[in-house]
């Protein structure tokens, strides 16, 4: 019998807000999600304890190339020499030549806060590299792991269902939800960060993920999540919310557009968490001002898109 572990990247020096994911089998192991570079002696530190040698980690899995998700991916097959990456092939592609997820970031966050989140990001090595194209299946050591293109947030993201556990590891399709509020109750709602959400997609995706018949989502913003159901129908009201918003835009000033954007965003957070009687604090808006404004410019960033195209 083996043994699975949800790990505590402490992304941004924050718990419990990005997790990965440890299946054991017979003394070998796969990592779901690594989160940045110093996130690995994390990892390697949990695969020790469970006397899981740095050669039997078999694979390395990536839901997107989402820094958060997939920056230290690099630093632990370095550590690991026999696992092997598997990716979406767009997501392959800039792991294997990070040059412009690195300037990208880095335009973003400055040099010295981009070092700070995200560490160093290496090329790694094609032949360390699977793709796995959607509705492929690996099979590993009495797991099957079916992989399920799952556009929306990324349109280079998958998810993978596991048979075995009968979970979902959702990357970033099936919403956040952080276990640790003030009142130590949570919810869940959706992730529209930029530069590809399509709010179509994002709700087909969650439906591909509930037609998996899973009992479980394995969130990498943070760790399982059950009642499904009730889930998918918080986070379709959410994205239904966002769409309201976004027909908005158009009678809002450019310059004015991302401020009144995350006062929807923060609106539609404040919505679901009341659906499900979770009070938030002082605190807990504090912990979810970062997601309150990368929602709000992806939202704004896909109406300028479909607007510039209409």
């Amino acid at each position: 019998m083996g043994s699975f572990f949800t790990i505590d990247t402490e992304y941004a020096d924050l718990k419990n807000v990005a997790s990965a994911y440890l299946i054991e089998e017979e003394g070998h192991g796969i990592v779901i999600e690594t989160n940045t570079t110093y996130a690995i002696p994390k990892i390697l530190s949990v695969m020790e304890n469970q006397q899981i040698d740095v050669n039997r980690l078999d694979y390395v899995i990536v839901t997107h190339v989402h820094l958060d998700h997939a920056g230290g991916a690099w630093h632990l097959l370095e550590k690991c020499p026999n696992a092997v990456l598997l990716a979406h092939p767009k997501t392959a592609k800039h792991l294997m030549d990070p040059s412009l997820l690195i300037k990208s970031a880095t335009s973003v966050y400055g040099k010295e806060n981009f070092h700070k989140l995200y560490g160093e990001i290496k090329p790694i090595p094609k032949e360390r590299v699977r793709v796995m194209e959607h509705g492929e299946f690996l099979d590993w050591r009495g797991h099957s792991f079916e992989f399920i293109y799952t556009k929306g947030h990324a349109n280079h993201h998958f998810c993978i269902y596991d048979k075995k556990l009968n979970g979902v590891f959702t990357g970033d399709s099936f919403g956040i939800s952080y276990p640790h509020l003030e009142n130590g109750k949570s919810f869940i709602f959706p992730t529209t960060t930029p530069t590809d959400f399509d709010a179509k997609e994002a709700i087909h995706s969650i439906d591909l993920i509930l037609g998996t018949g899973a009992d479980v989502c394995y969130l990498t913003h943070f760790g399982p999540v059950e009642n499904l159901s009730h889930s998918a129908r918080d986070l379709k009201k959410g994205l239904g919310l966002c769409q309201d918003a976004m027909t908005e835009l158009k009678n809002i000033p450019k310059e004015n557009r991302l401020p009144f954007m995350e006062t929807k965003v923060k609106a539609m957070i404040q919505f679901l968490a009341e659906e499900n009687q979770v009070s938030l604090t002082e605190k807990d808006w504090s912990l979810l001002h970062l997601d309150v404004n990368l929602n709000a410019q992806g939202l704004v960033y896909a109406f300028e898109k479909s607007d510039k195209h209409s």
